[in-house]
This record gives C-alpha cells, sequence and structure tokens, in this order.
C-alpha cells in the first residue's frame, strides 16, 4: 500500500489578507503597464465591482500601495500611479520598488477587534467612577491640535488619541486588559492604518468631532455609567470606520 505523505506548509506560510491580494492585482498591472506611470487608476467603486471585493478592502489595497510608492492620491481627483519624478528617481528607473515582507494588519478587522473589546472596557473602567489626569492631559493634547495637515501637530494628534485609548484600559485597574489594549496601540502603529486614518481624518473641523466624541466616552465613564461610554465609543468607532474606509 502506497503510503501518502502529508502536506506540510513552508516556513513562513500565511493565507494573504483581502487587501493584499488587490494590492498584488494592482501592482502587478504597474509592472505590466497595464496601468502607465501618471495614469489614473479606476474609482474605488470600480475597482471593486472589479475584483467582487468590498470598497474597504480596496481603500486598504490602495493606501499599502502609497506606502509602497506605487501611487499617490490627490483629493477631489483620483489616484495615480507614480512616475520617476513623482518618487525621486532617475527618468529610467520606472520598476516599482518590491512590497515589504510582512504585511500589516487590515485596518477593518483592527475595527471589528476593538469594537468587540473598547465598549467592555469602557464599562470596566467606568465601574471605579474616578477621574485620570493622563486621559484628561491627552484629550486636551487632542482639542489643542488645530492644523491636521501640519506633520507636528498630526503627529501630537496621533499619539494622544493613542494614549487616550490605551490609558481607558489602564483605568479598568486590570493588568490582563491593559495588555490586550496595548497589542491593540501596536497594530494601530503600522504604517497601513496610519495612512489610512491620516487621510480620512484631514480637517479642523473633524478633529473637533473627534475630541468632542473622546469627551463623552470619558464623561461617561468617570461619572460610573458604563452603558453610555459603551455606546459613545460604539458610535465613534463607527465613524472612524466610515472616515477611512472609502474615499471617492
Amino acid at each position: 500500500m502506497n503510503s501518502v505523505e502529508p502536506l506540510i506548509a513552508a516556513p513562513g506560510f500565511r493565507a494573504k489578507q483581502v487587501y493584499e491580494q488587490i494590492a498584488d492585482a494592482i501592482r502587478s498591472g504597474i509592472v505590466s503597464g497595464a496601468f502607465p506611470g501618471g495614469s489614473r487608476l479606476p474609482s474605488e467603486r470600480e475597482l471593486a465591482l472589479r475584483f467582487g471585493v468590498s470598497r474597504p478592502a480596496v481603500r486598504e489595497a490602495i493606501g499599502a500601495l502609497q506606502n509602497e510608492g506605487h501611487v499617490l492620491t490627490r483629493h477631489g481627483s483620483g489616484t495615480y500611479v507614480t512616475t520617476a519624478a513623482d518618487a525621486g528617481a532617475p527618468p529610467d528607473d520606472q520598476a516599482p520598488p518590491a512590497p515589504p515582507r510582512d504585511a500589516d494588519i487590515s485596518p477593518s478587522s483592527i475595527l471589528d477587534v476593538r469594537m468587540l473589546i473598547e465598549p467592555a472596557i469602557a464599562r470596566l473602567a467606568a465601574r471605579h467612577k474616578a477621574r485620570d489626569p493622563l486621559a484628561e492631559r491627552y484629550l486636551q493634547q487632542m482639542s489643542d491640535v488645530q492644523d491636521i495637515g501640519d506633520p507636528a501637530q498630526q503627529a501630537a494628534w496621533n499619539t494622544a488619541d493613542s494614549m487616550f485609548h490605551r490609558q481607558l484600559a489602564v483605568m479598568t485597574r486590570d493588568a490582563l486588559v491593559v495588555k490586550i489594549a496595548d497589542e491593540i496601540a501596536k497594530s494601530m502603529d503600522q504604517p497601513l492604518w496610519q495612512r489610512l486614518r491620516d487621510d480620512g481624518i484631514y480637517d479642523a473641523q473633524r478633529i473637533q468631532l473627534y475630541v468632542a466624541e473622546h469627551r463623552l466616552i470619558y464623561e461617561a465613564v468617570v461619572s460610573g455609567d458604563g452603558d453610555a461610554a459603551a455606546f459613545y465609543i460604539e458610535g465613534h468607532l463607527k465613524r472612524v470606520r466610515a472616515d477611512i474606509a472609502t474615499r471617492d
């Protein structure tokens, strides 16, 4: 009787996320000349129909290609394949750079996990009904941002936003919850999340709306209203999803 050897996955093998597969297809089109340098890519809606995927997945793929330098996006105009001049490369060097070895976690997946975990964190923190000086400092730092287009203010916003959400975990007084929050924070430090977040939050009015939402979350926590805190954080995360999911 012939024995059948079991299939063994190669070291480092992993299934690709949907956005990676879309990025691969677009990247191949750039290399083959199907999308020549300087040309406008089809809209996110058209690409979603072409690949049979959601628009957020397409948005993530385009964000990844932006981070790699393959494309650039102009608000109100569309996404264009970069040229040698765009990249600052010699005119005869049109080959796009190689994709990164380790792919970022899909921002949609990050938001799914945050939607599951952060309302529970808010409820736990609300049990203690205690104000937190660090959380209030981060709220003030977010409120101080006026020009989100300024790189320094953008960096200040991103740090304060991330640290505020982590501080809510600290307010639960549970070390395991803080460890979980730290893992979420690491995923939000990845370039793809930062790219989509920064592209989605680009005006002063949007920033002030986010500040107001964070204050509602905090005041509900310190007043001991766990249900309200969870409700507000769910609403905030839904807004974040809407803001980073699509562009055109």
